[in-house]
This record gives C-alpha cells, sequence and structure tokens, in this order.
C-alpha cells in the first residue's frame, strides 16, 4: 500500500489519514481540523473509485471499509492485494464478507501476528 495518494472509504470508515485524498461513499463533503477534505460521492462505488483514481493519478487507492465496501471492489475487479486483520473479539452479529462474490482466488504473501491480532495480505487473482 505504499506510494497511494487517495483512499477510498465506506459509509462508516471515513477515518483522516495523514497524506491521502479521502473519497467517501456518502453524499455530502465535510473539510476536517488540519486540512484532510473528505470527498463524499453518492454516485455509488464505481463513480467514487473513479473519482479517488482520479486524484491518486498513478500512485492507486487504498480501499478500507467493511464488508460491502469490500464485496463492491471485489465486484468491480479493482482489488489487487486485500489485507485482512483479525482479531478476537465478537462485535456483534457482522457481515459475510464473500457473500455474492465470485471466488477472488486469494494467495497469501504475508503474515504479521501478535498477542492481540493477526494480519494476513493476500494477493487477489483475476
Amino acid at each position: 500500500m505504499a506510494g497511494r495518494l487517495a483512499r477510498l472509504v465506506g459509509r462508516r470508515a471515513a477515518e483522516p489519514r495523514s497524506g491521502l485524498r479521502p473519497h467517501a461513499l456518502r453524499a455530502r463533503a465535510i473539510e476536517l481540523a488540519g486540512g484532510t477534505t473528505f470527498y463524499f460521492v453518492g454516485d455509488g462505488f464505481d463513480a467514487a473509485f473513479a473519482r479517488a483514481s482520479e486524484a491518486a493519478g498513478d500512485r492507486g487507492v487504498d480501499i478500507a471499509g467493511g464488508a460491502s465496501t469490500v464485496r463492491q471492489a471485489l465486484a468491480a475487479g479493482v482489488v489487487d492485494e486485500l489485507v485482512l486483520d483479525f482479531v478476537p473479539v465478537l462485535l456483534g452479529s457482522g457481515e459475510r464478507l464473500f457473500d455474492g462474490v465470485a471466488d477472488p482466488r486469494l494467495e497469501p504473501v504475508e503474515v504479521i501476528h501478535s498477542p492481540l491480532a493477526t494480519h494476513v495480505r493476500y494477493r487477489v487473482g483475476r
């Protein structure tokens, strides 16, 4: 994810990240203290991804969000890598990450673990 300039986030994942130009799947824009401006796109995933890609130029787009955002990105075929963070905490019923999505043919390329979490980076097949 190094070298990314823009980030596309889901409706509930709009957190500031230094140096990125965030584009969120929402309908209104806000500017945060410190100079980060969120560009909210209410026309769906494809429109938000197009605007984030334009802002990033050739540097790529980092996509962050919940299951719905991930499913939309996988269905659009715009995911090269997927990082899943596994934390042993139960937070309600949750959503299935891959429901309704064709098999992304994930290939694990890196695993980082600690007593609190395990982070797995996958390459997404085409």
